[in-house]
């Protein structure tokens, strides 16, 4: 089993920002790349920001130059630091991990998600 477990999430004005949180753990081999997306009510998830095992990065462009993504030092944790928030912004943003696990006794490659954090912009 692997959880994702986010936090970070809350209320803050326009221009303001906020930094989430996402440490996964369980049963990992390897993590190939580890990413943040954010959805509203009525739309589909998109991307936000991902990260890979070596470094490169990758932005919506609505969010770029104001957003960064970084990992932990024990490259099983991912940071989203979000600057200059705008009201746009609000969204549930879920954690999601590209990695390799054990099941039985077989390596596979899966996906996971973690439980969402609300993240409201508004005066």
């Amino acid at each position: 089993q692997v959880q994702l477990v986010e936090s970070g999430g809350g209320l803050v004005q326009p221009g303001g920002s906020l930094k989430l949180s996402c440490a996964a753990s369980g049963s990992i081999v390897s993590i190939y790349a580890m990413g943040w997306y954010r959805q509203v009510p009525g739309a589909q998830r998109e991307l936000v920001a991902t990260i890979t095992s070596g470094g490169s990065t990758n932005y919506a462009d609505s969010v770029k130059g104001r957003f960064t993504i970084s990992r932990g030092n024990a490259k099983n944790t991912v940071y989203l630091q979000m600057n200059s928030l705008k009201p746009e912004d609000t969204a549930v943003y879920y954690c999601n991990a590209d990695l390799d696990t054990i099941v039985l006794i077989s390596r596979v490659r899966r996906a996971y998600w973690g439980q969402g954090t609300q993240v409201t912009v508004s005066s």
